[in-house]
């Protein structure tokens, strides 16, 4: 693996005197915290600019790893070729203040909404890791925020948790497909980064860096997982087996989920040019239940057809065929990380086994 562009500085205490963060209030043993670089020396981004999906085509390849959100009629993409420079963007989508966010080490690309209690919060990029996870900070409070779960860990608001919003980690093309109207993330950043490159190369068919801690048995530590909350019980899809079935229906707890893969999206953490590394393909996680009725999906050629009605449905969960033409499934929280970093974070969730 070759790494570059994020410091050098491994496995210092926290200097407490940079901060102004109320330290005597944690969650977690500050020893665990660890700084790698400075505060904002990854540069979040506060003023995000954005282009047409036209636009974006003239940058963006059609397999590029993007998140995608929708809040209130609002699209927005952001790919994570630029987050890789960024790791935060703060941005306001369908009148929701949001941080998008994504951790390479963790391959953990969630947005989360900025407001906590009476507070609107405007995020950074701390410099600091706790179990190579990007630690975030508020610029509001000071307090430290664990990323791939949303935790506030040290400061004003440990304790806390950001709500995690549902998103959608798809192609460019899928993106454009699905929400032509929308909006993607542009490279004008005012900072001058190699976006389209990933300086962390053959990381993800590697061993996870700046990791010290045990890793779990169950699963390989870079298998690509998918975690959903079912009734306060976390459950994890490894992507492998995902990839496998093309589909996955499944009532955790009486949740009732569908799983959908398409092949179609290129690792952003293998090869240096991000458009040159291997496809790993896009998993969605949506309710299988809408208008009150019970659905259950199968694959056919890449589509996603319900039994029920005979429908076919996009990676994006909407029905461009059928009976239901028009409608949108009900997108899930889930996450999509390396299985190393969510077993860190989440040590009791339970491996889903078929």
């Amino acid at each position: 693996m070759v790494f570059s562009g994020h410091g050098q500085e491994q496995f210092n205490p926290v200097r407490p005197q940079t901060w102004k963060t109320n330290r005597t209030k944690h969650t977690v043993p500050l020893n665990e915290i660890k700084i790698i670089v400075g505060k904002d020396q990854i540069p979040p981004i506060y003023n995000p600019k954005f282009w047409s999906v036209d636009q974006a085509s003239k940058t963006y390849f059609p397999h590029e790893p993007v998140i995608a959100l929708e809040i209130n009629g609002k699209v927005r993409a952001y790919p994570l070729s630029v987050l890789m420079y960024h790791e935060i963007v703060n941005d306001e989508v369908g009148g929701v203040p949001i941080i998008a966010t994504y951790c390479p080490l963790c391959n953990a690309a969630i947005v989360f909404d900025r407001r906590v209690e009476s507070e609107t919060l405007t995020f950074g990029v701390s410099g600091m890791l706790r179990n190579s996870d990007m630690v975030m900070w508020d610029h509001e409070t000071e307090s430290w925020w664990q990323q791939i779960t949303g935790e506030g860990i040290v400061g004003k608001y440990a304790g806390s948790e950001l709500s995690i919003l549902p998103s959608l980690l798809i192609s460019f093309k899928q993106f454009k497909e699905n929400f032509p109207f929308g909006f993607v993330l542009s490279t004008e950043t005012g900072t001058f980064r190699n976006y389209g490159t990933n300086p962390y190369v053959n990381y993800d068919s590697s061993h996870p860096f700046l990791f010290k801690g045990t890793t779990d048995k169950r699963l390989p530590a870079l298998e690509r997982v998918i975690n959903v909350n079912a009734k306060g019980e976390d459950i994890v899809y490894p992507q492998s087996l995902i990839a496998r079935k093309k589909v996955i229906n499944d009532q955790p707890n009486g949740v009732p989920l569908v799983i959908f893969f398409q092949k179609g999206v290129k690792s952003a953490m293998d090869q240096s040019e991000i458009n040159e590394s291997r496809d790993v393909g896009a998993v969605t996680v949506f309710s299988s239940k809408l208008n009150g009725q019970q659905l259950t999906f199968g694959n056919s050629k890449g589509s996603f057809i319900d039994r029920e009605t005979k429908s076919t449905w996009t990676i994006a969960g909407k029905c461009f065929d059928g009976p239901m033409l028009g409608q949108q499934l009900q997108a899930v929280v889930h996450g999509n990380h390396f299985a190393f970093a969510w077993l860190a974070a989440k040590p009791e969730s339970r491996i889903y086994n078929p």
